[in-house]
């Protein structure tokens, strides 16, 4: 059987970031903060190496501040590497930010045809999904509001409803599901089941252990910016939460 392609190569990733300190202004604080320099360094990511298949659903899992947001935000190019490179085949597609890339002063309706060119589409593209964006979303209601007028919630079901809608060949998703009611959740991830299944690349971060257990072919462990382990879902959990105890 032929090996499948990679989807996504992050090779050699390093990802610093320089941090700023306000200069002391009392005399307490010179007294306090006298050794602290006006800048640091401080490496979220330090020599990451991944390979992505086509069509795998990869879960990247770890503490908060470990560097599973900042990867995925270097897949999309939002950010890019102080050393090392990513590279991504295929048309891409992500939920990384609650309301990210919405005009608050549009409606809903405005945004789906703003959001889904973004990603490549025609407008007649986007005529054509309109009423199927909108029926996932269930916002029929409130399509015509502007979105500022949302509740978190509703951003997560209209966001989530483009995304699915757009021919990606590779989601990436960073826990905007954790947000909204049990029933829209359930429903996004029965979605992302059937997105699986049909060979598009998911990677996603989440906290959500048993979500992981059902849906994910491969989980990577990030651990203080670093790789600490990678592999079958059900090892890498049980591993992560012997440590984490």
């Amino acid at each position: 059987m032929k090996e499948k392609e990679n989807a996504v190569i992050v090779k050699n990733l390093t990802k610093q970031f320089k941090l700023y300190y306000d200069k002391a202004s009392t005399l307490k604080e010179k007294l306090i903060f006298w050794k602290r320099n006006k800048n640091e360094v401080k490496t979220v990511l330090n020599n990451i190496n991944i390979d992505i298949k086509k069509g795998e659903t990869v879960a990247l899992i770890g503490t908060n501040g470990s560097g599973k947001s900042t990867l995925l935000k270097l897949i999309t190019k939002i950010i890019y590497p102080t050393k090392g490179k990513v590279i991504v085949k295929g048309k891409l597609t992500s939920l990384l930010e609650l309301g990210a890339g919405f005009h608050p002063d549009f409606s809903g309706r405005e945004n789906i045809y703003f959001n889904a060119s973004i990603f490549g589409l025609s407008k007649k593209q986007i005529d054509e999904r309109l009423e199927k964006i909108i029926e996932f979303s269930e916002l029929k209601d409130y399509i015509d509001n502007p979105v500022r007028t949302y509740s978190s919630g509703m951003y997560m079901r209209l966001a989530f409803s483009i995304a699915i809608n757009v021919d990606a060949d590779i989601l990436l998703i960073d826990e905007i599901l954790a947000v909204g009611d049990q029933h829209f959740q359930d429903k996004c991830f029965k979605r992302l089941d059937e997105l699986k299944k049909s060979d598009t690349t998911i990677v996603m971060v989440t906290h959500d252990l048993d979500r992981v257990n059902e849906l994910c072919t491969r989980a990577i462990w990030i651990y203080e910016g670093q790789v600490r382990m990678d592999g079958n879902p059900k090892e890498v959990i049980k591993e992560y939460k012997d440590i984490c105890k």
